[in-house]
């Protein structure tokens, strides 16, 4: 996240010169100018230096004046692009249901209500979710379709390093990576209800927008309710992430429903 700076002029010439005669300058770089002699002539070139030396630097200070008083929002116009950082986005003001960045705040799920949803235990659900997913992936199979599962339970040093590490490899503001990623401490994922869904038999697509394309994506929009699963972030969704087909939640008790909804129903106290 380096600033770019000004370009600097080498310097070397001046140096090596600053302190030499003019009968030490290359003959080619002098100016052919006949200088007057005598005293009167060391008065005028003494005086044109001054007052030319008083000149530049009347100038300079000036300059400088008008760019400390500048208000800092022009010097920020420089920047095209600022990497999510922990200092910036603690600045960032919560809303009075305290989203940041357009993202609910969510607690972590207790480890001891976890459940794995695959063979290697890599990817853990709420237990609710994790059953309600394995009868969903099954019956899929039945019908053709491979679900498989991406992404379940993230804890917040995990979505932290999602966040800020991912954000400074693509150079993103934090309002950037807001768009497609949460700020730790307010992703679904912490929640292990959560979880991304792939098509086992297009890989490519997966975690694209592409995923509609794919009878994954078709199968659950026609069933996933069957099994209290519903799409997170649908096109125009209103908190202003961007769509995204494979991020599916689970809704089916009443702690998951409140987990997702209570939040949105919180009104600002008044003053």
């Amino acid at each position: 996240m380096s600033n770019p700076g000004l370009p600097r002029k080498s310097s070397s010439r001046r140096q090596s010169s600053e302190f030499a005669s003019f009968d030490d300058i290359p003959e080619a770089e002098r100016e052919a100018v006949d200088l007057p002699s005598g005293p009167s002539a060391n008065k005028m070139a003494w005086f044109g230096i001054t007052a030319i030396g008083l000149l530049i630097g009347g100038i300079g200070i000036l300059t400088l004046s008008r760019l400390a008083s500048a208000p800092a929002s022009n010097a920020a116009k420089v920047l095209t692009s600022k990497p999510a950082s922990k200092a910036e986005l603690a600045k960032a003001k919560p809303a009075p249901d305290g989203r940041v960045l357009n993202h609910y705040p969510y607690k972590e799920a207790a480890q001891g209500n976890l459940d794995p949803v695959t063979a290697d235990n890599s990817i853990q659900l709420h237990y609710k979710a994790a059953k309600a997913y394995k009868q969903m992936a099954a019956d899929a199979r039945v019908d053709g379709v491979l679900l498989v599962p991406l992404s379940g339970f993230r804890s917040t040093q995990i979505q932290e390093d999602l966040f800020f590490n991912v954000s400074r490899e693509r150079n993103q503001r934090p309002q950037e990576r807001a768009s497609v990623s949460a700020p730790p401490g307010h992703s679904e994922h912490h929640t292990g209800y959560a979880m991304d869904i792939g098509d086992a038999n297009v890989p490519a697509v997966n975690l694209s927008q592409n995923f509609e394309s794919t009878a994954a994506f078709r199968w659950l929009q026609a069933n996933a309710a069957r099994y209290s699963f519903e799409l997170s972030f649908p096109k125009g969704n209103e908190q202003g992430v961007s769509y995204e087909p494979w991020h599916w939640r689970f809704v089916g008790d009443s702690e998951s429903l409140a987990t997702f909804y209570k939040a949105r129903e919180v009104k600002p106290q008044a003053n």
